[in-house]
């Protein structure tokens, strides 16, 4: 079961290889695309609206591409995501059974607590990826 789209997917994988570059060259969209494993055609349309919303610039000319418009510290996962699928909502709702409320009321707080993570946070993920391979060899 995913809470994100195909859309919001292929975008936090975009957004992902340009914080992995941390270069000042730009990466081209044949280049993202490759990595990321995205159809460049639908990759263009997720870019336009990432640059449109602040996140990514672009550089045009032959060595041009995308970078990201911010430090990665800067730009939160539900950033990317609202620019990609509009405003984020969490249904809320009349919840009469307190075992139930409880639940939805944790629930909510560990989604907000995931999506107001930094992109710089894969960081940590690529960390932990790290360390389960180490310990599987």
């Amino acid at each position: 079961m995913s809470l994100l789209s195909t859309k919001g997917m292929y975008g936090l994988s975009a957004m992902y290889q340009l914080f992995l570059s941390k270069s000042a060259k730009p990466l081209q969209i044949k280049e993202i695309s490759a990595r990321a494993e995205i159809p460049q055609n639908y990759l263009e349309q997720l870019l336009i609206l990432l640059r449109q919303a602040g996140l990514v610039n672009s550089v045009r000319g032959a060595y041009g591409g995308y970078l990201l418009a911010k430090n990665a510290q800067d730009i939160l996962i539900k950033d990317i995501l609202i620019a990609l699928e509009g405003n984020l909502v969490v249904t809320e709702g009349e919840v009469k059974d307190p075992v139930l409320r409880i639940f939805y009321e944790e629930s909510n707080a560990k989604i907000q607590e995931i999506f107001n993570l930094p992109l710089s946070e894969f960081d940590v993920y690529a960390q932990r990826l790290n360390n389960q391979l180490n310990y599987n060899i």
